[in-house]
């Protein structure tokens, strides 16, 4: 059994979800990969992965094996890259993964300068507001906001502070007047978020404690980037992430109140595996995104 080849049999299945779709990326018949998968696990008196109908996960002893394999693989493919130049020139493939708004806010105009920039390196963008499992889909480089979880095997680089804020337009403002304190959200439109229903409530912060605030609904909408719209058109109050709206209050077409009552911002980073070495595309990658991305958030 050639170990290297049965490794990235695994990874394959990991990584696509089922034999079939391993054995499409190999181009090596299902029946194949299934027996080897099959050779291995009775080899190592182990079994790597849990089958079902619709798709195939790991185990968990499977998923300390395939971290093995891919450090495995990895360290055969950078001694490759170092012989063929790719240390030298950055060049290959990445593949980035960042919430759906910041994504389309912020990493995507930086993802296009980038290519520009590295017209030797490919991007892979996940965008979406699922937390991303990195070594199944194969993820490069995450964006997290919010806390994240203690790991020794990742290294993490704040990029910046996410405030939730309200906001409105200059017009509607000028109408309705600004909102001093909590309780005059009674006396204003509030365009909410939800996929259920309209909340009564919105809750804040004040000197460490939580204040929960009735509200007056007028518009439910069930994305942030839909209620930022509506806020743009005079609709009325809405409050989303700070980044989702900044580009309108650099623009003055949005404005920001009830500042002393936002909740702690959210910190976000840039997450990666810790390598070594560190691959040229992906130290590019991170040496060109993080200090814009820090400028964006700033």
């Amino acid at each position: 059994m050639d170990r290297l080849e049965v490794m990235s049999v695994i990874v394959a299945v990991t990584e696509t979800g089922s034999f079939s779709a391993a054995s499409r990326r190999l181009k090596t018949p299902v029946a194949t990969v299934s027996r080897q998968v099959a050779e291995l696990e009775e080899r190592l008196k182990a079994q790597l992965f849990q089958r079902s109908p619709r798709r195939v996960t790991l185990t968990d002893a499977g998923r300390s094996y395939i971290d093995a394999c891919k450090r495995i693989i990895e360290q055969v493919d950078d001694a490759e890259r170092e012989l063929s130049g790719e240390y030298r020139i950055p060049k290959g493939d990445l593949a980035v993964t960042a919430p759906w708004g910041l994504g389309h806010t912020h990493l995507l105009p930086l993802a296009v300068e980038f290519l520009n920039a590295y017209p030797e390196i490919g991007l892979r963008l996940v965008l979406t507001d699922r937390v991303v499992n990195t070594v199944e889909e194969n993820i490069d480089v995450a964006i997290r906001i919010g806390s994240l979880p203690d790991s020794s095997s990742k290294i993490a680089t704040r990029i910046g502070l996410i405030r939730v804020v309200l906001c409105g337009s200059p017009a509607y403002f000028a109408a309705k007047g600004k909102p001093k304190t909590l309780g005059d959200l009674r006396e204003h439109d509030c365009i909410t978020i939800d996929d259920v229903a309209a909340p009564s409530t919105w809750k804040f912060s004040k000197s460490g404690r939580t204040v929960v605030a009735p509200i007056k609904t007028r518009l439910t909408v069930n994305t942030s980037e839909a209620a930022v719209l509506a806020a743009l058109a005079g609709m009325g109050v809405a409050r989303v992430m700070s980044y989702k709206m900044d580009a309108a209050r650099r623009a003055g077409t949005l404005e920001i109140v009830l500042e002393d009552f936002e909740p702690e911002p959210l910190p976000a980073h840039i997450v990666y595996a810790q390598r070594k070495p560190v691959p040229l595309k992906l130290r590019a990658f991170l040496n060109w995104m993080t200090p814009r991305l820090k400028a964006r958030l700033a």
